[in-house]
């Protein structure tokens, strides 16, 4: 069977996907090359757990605070590209910086400028990709969430071999890089079609309209129970983001390359299930896919629980990833399917600020109970967030798909 009849988006008409994917990629690069910078910047600081901990929860946090203007601007102005490449440079520089950083504070600092690059991107790329492929949203969507696995894929096995290689901060200075290339690209490209759809944000209606639309979107039961189902699962891949390689590196004793190769393993499962669950869901509807992929989550988890062998834990832990990454790609298309066209910027920041409040409580939490119990004991407390999330779809509405 053809690209062009699985999907059905013509080849001439993918080629906006794959760019906006391409940024996503970026995004999560970035975002990659932060997590496994971090057991190297606990000990380069010496950190406790906490306070690396923190680091990830001002991570999220800035990407919370992000949500409030982004989804806003992308609407009323309906220039969604530019808010793209402002998201990538701005994260891509952010990462650069962290070469040259003397101080936890200027850390600190600089994260906050990543956490807000990274929910910068989703509000106007999702509403692009919604808006440009309204028939295949699904599909559309999985490119893009195949592309973020992709830089989650890649940049842990290449920051893991730069820091073997020269050292923590020659990898984040490199490593922002590729993520200013594409950021020119996809302005050189992307940004003429940006143009021509200016005119379909929301301004026409006025400050009171779009404020009424985003009310309606506020009190829909469906919407919010979305939003609340997103957050506890992005709690647990956000745990496993931030915990996995300080279980790696301080309990296992892995080196630099053998993190970013387990951290990638982590990430394959997502590559090859996004675009088959994002295009069987345009076919079967969303709820159907999302249950089935927290189902094989919680079946994971309770197998996980039952393992006292350190390597077959962390070999779960991977397993569970791939159910994870394959249901993110629907649940963002079920989000596009609910909202408003018009309102569809403000409607992923509303998804997005929850999963980051959400993930801004996790690193903190998790912090905690390694501190206290051990590194291996913040597992459970992720099994706990994904049969959250897994409850939380039965009782959606089944009329919302």
């Amino acid at each position: 069977m053809s690209l062009a009849r699985w999907t059905g988006v013509e080849r001439k008409d993918q080629g906006p996907a794959f760019l906006t994917g391409l940024g996503h990629g970026g995004t999560h690069w970035v975002a990659g090359i932060f997590y496994i910078l971090l057991p190297y910047i606990n000990r380069e600081f010496d950190l406790s757990y906490v306070q690396a901990g923190a680091l990830v929860a001002i991570f999220h946090a800035s990407a919370f605070a992000a949500n409030f203007g982004s989804g806003l601007v992308v609407d009323l102005t309906g220039r969604r590209v530019v808010f793209q490449v402002v998201s990538l440079l701005m994260g891509a520089i952010a990462l650069s910086a962290f070469a040259v950083s003397e101080g936890y504070l200027l850390l600190c600092l600089l994260t906050v400028f990543i956490g807000i690059s990274n929910n910068l991107w989703h509000p106007p790329a999702i509403a692009f990709l919604s808006m440009r492929y309204p028939d295949n949203r699904g599909y559309a969507l999985s490119v893009h969430a195949l592309c973020a696995n992709l830089g989650d894929t890649l940049a842990p096995i290449a920051a893991g071999s730069l820091i073997a290689v020269a050292g923590w901060q020659a990898a984040a200075g490199i490593g922002g890089v590729p993520v200013i290339a594409v950021a020119v690209i996809i302005a050189m490209t992307l940004l003429p079609q940006d143009r021509l759809s200016a005119g379909s944000g929301h301004a026409g209606t006025g400050w009171s309209g779009y404020f009424a639309g985003l009310k309606r979107i506020a009190s829909n039961r469906a919407i919010l129970g979305l939003c609340l189902m997103a957050g506890f699962r992005s709690m647990t891949q956000n745990g496993l983001y931030v915990f996995l390689p300080l279980y790696l590196v301080d309990v296992l004793g892995t080196g630099p390359v053998l993190l970013g190769a387990a951290m990638m393993v982590l990430q394959l499962g997502g590559v090859f299930a996004a675009p088959v669950a994002g295009t069987l869901s345009d076919r079967i509807g969303r709820r159907p896919v999302v249950l089935a992929g927290l189902s094989v989550t919680t079946v994971i988890i309770a197998v996980l629980t039952l393992i006292n062998n350190d390597v077959l834990f962390v070999a779960g832990v991977s397993l569970l990833g791939f159910a994870l990454f394959a249901v993110r790609p629907v649940v963002h298309s079920w989000m596009m399917d609910m909202a408003p066209r018009e309102l569809a910027g403000s409607a992923t920041s509303l998804m997005f600020g929850t999963q980051s409040l959400f993930s801004v409580i996790m690193p903190v939490i998790g912090g905690l109970i390694a501190d206290r119990f051990g590194l291996a004991a913040v597992f459970y407390m992720l099994a706990f967030t994904v049969l959250v999330a897994n409850s939380i779809v039965y009782l959606l509405p089944k009329d919302s798909d």
